[in-house]
């Protein structure tokens, strides 16, 4: 079974997606440490000014003690940052093909006022990729697996074993910290991911890869999976 782990993130790019389409199993490392300025409440839209970063504001400060998982994460409702998302969504993709196609579902999403930021962030996810036709990929989160034992790497061996898993798929960037003997000696294949994407017509060229999937989305409609694996 093939299998990946990644942290739940906002609305990500095309590459979490081709992650997501190529696993049998994707497990949502929900119960790591918050990071913070990382992709986990923030990702990047493609406007006719450029890029523009759409950002959840959370609670990270005071009561928050350092080392907490993503999972105990709260959303910061002190100001309306979902109708304010919505609208620069709206501003930048109204004159896309598909984003009358979607517009019913998102205008429900930010409508939403979630507590937890992964609980919004991760049906989100999950509802984008059945978007994109992905509807083999069963998911699940990583704080639901019981005794998990060891740290980073040990820990996603456990994670695999946990789960039944003999093949582990992971971002290029993993290889900078992932010990490989031990996936060997674990018995697990692992293959590294490699991003090379076609480009497609954007509103407001140049090109720009890395921005939320909602801009292929809003682009290509039901072709957008054929941009992706």
């Amino acid at each position: 079974m093939k299998c990946v782990i990644l942290q739940p993130s906002y609305i990500p790019w095309r590459g979490f997606f081709h992650q997501i389409w190529k696993a049998d199993l994707f497990i949502f490392y929900d119960d790591v440490q918050y990071d913070k300025n990382g992709w986990r409440n923030r990702n990047r839209i493609k406007t006719s000014q450029g890029l523009q970063w759409l950002t959840i504001p959370v609670h990270t400060k005071g009561s928050v003690p350092e080392g907490t998982p993503i999972n105990q994460i709260k959303i910061s409702w002190e100001r309306p940052w979902n109708l304010h998302h919505w609208r620069g969504i709206q501003f930048a993709y109204r004159k896309a093909p598909f984003f009358g196609k979607y517009i019913d579902y998102f205008s429900e999403v930010f409508g939403r006022k979630p507590e937890f930021l992964s609980n919004f962030t991760i049906q989100t996810t999950i509802d984008l990729a059945r978007f994109l036709g992905i509807s083999h990929t069963k998911f699940i989160r990583s704080s639901e697996i019981d005794s998990i034992e060891g740290e980073k790497t040990d820990r996603l061996i456990s994670i695999l074993k946990k789960v039944g898993a003999d093949y582990y798929i992971s971002g290029p960037s993993a290889k900078d910290y992932i010990e490989k003997d031990k996936f060997d000696a674990a018995g697990i294949k692992l293959e590294y991911m490699t991003y090379n994407y076609p480009e497609y017509e954007q509103l407001y060229p140049p090109f720009e890869s890395q921005v939320s999937i909602i801009d292929l989305l809003f682009m290509k409609g039901d072709d957008s999976l054929t941009f992706i694996r």
